[in-house]
């Protein structure tokens, strides 16, 4: 589903969740007629100003839509960043510009099993998606975070089996780290419905390893880079067509 036409949203309420990670909570007559809830990975294009007051656009998933305030959690290191600095040092009354939603992805019901995998910038997707998971399906999650102080509770009516992976590196510097730990898993026989997105290098590791390794079809997978080390949101869109034809290079080939 593409993003549909901006409004002004006004923000209502913020969380520290963990170190870093910040929840801010928008309101407004703004969001009369905005339709999230049919998928589990919604998304919203945030129109922020950079440190030069030039406007940038950074997309976010939803991580609640109660039909009338819209939940975003948002990464933060510091004062690295558009979208993170903003978050930290936002206040009730703040309004920008905000488009959407987007979005595609949902566990599909009639999966045998689950597998959804991350980094920090998936929690959100990864927490409502649970939500969605059949009583007693067993669901695999694997996120890869700073340290145990951004551990998160994450709860599902599935069977829940929990990993956090604590890196000793900056994030995306070890594009194995999620690959190793679910070439470790014990997966179920049956279908399985993989979501899988995060960091490029180690999102495309891991597609790999599922195609290749584990015998999934593509129509069984969710897959995607939400962003990729050492590049902004802008940098990283004109790198997507490309990454997006080495991903279908590595479908041909599994």
């Amino acid at each position: 589903m593409p993003p549909r036409a901006s409004r002004r949203v006004a923000v209502v309420a913020t969380e520290q969740l963990t170190p870093h990670m910040v929840r801010v909570v928008f309101g407004g007559d703004a969001f009369e007629g905005f339709a999230a809830g049919a998928f589990t990975d919604h998304y919203v294009k945030l129109r922020l100003p950079d440190r030069e007051g030039v406007t940038r656009t950074r997309t976010y998933t939803v991580s609640d839509w109660d039909g009338e305030r819209l939940t975003v959690d948002f990464v933060v290191h510091g004062d690295t960043g558009v979208a993170g600095p903003w978050a930290a040092a936002a206040q009730p009354g703040d309004e920008i510009e905000l488009g959407g939603p987007g979005g595609a992805y949902t566990p599909d019901p009639d999966a045998d099993w689950h597998l959804l995998a991350g980094d920090a910038s998936v929690i959100p997707a990864i927490a409502a998606s649970l939500a969605r998971i059949p009583s007693g399906v067993p669901v695999y999650v694997v996120l890869e975070i700073d340290g145990a102080d951004e551990e998160q509770a994450l709860s599902t009516p599935g069977e829940l089996q929990l990993q956090w992976l604590h890196r000793s590196a900056a994030p995306g510097e070890e594009p194995t780290l999620l690959v190793d730990a679910v070439s470790a898993l014990a997966l179920p026989e049956g279908r399985g419905h993989a979501f899988v997105h995060g960091e490029a290098s180690s999102v495309r590791e891991l597609r790999r390893h599922l195609l290749a390794e584990r015998g999934l079809e593509p129509d069984q997978l969710s897959i995607s880079g939400y962003w990729k080390r050492k590049r902004t949101e802008d940098g990283w869109r004109e790198d997507k067509a490309e990454w997006n034809r080495l991903v279908a290079a590595d479908v041909a080939a599994a």
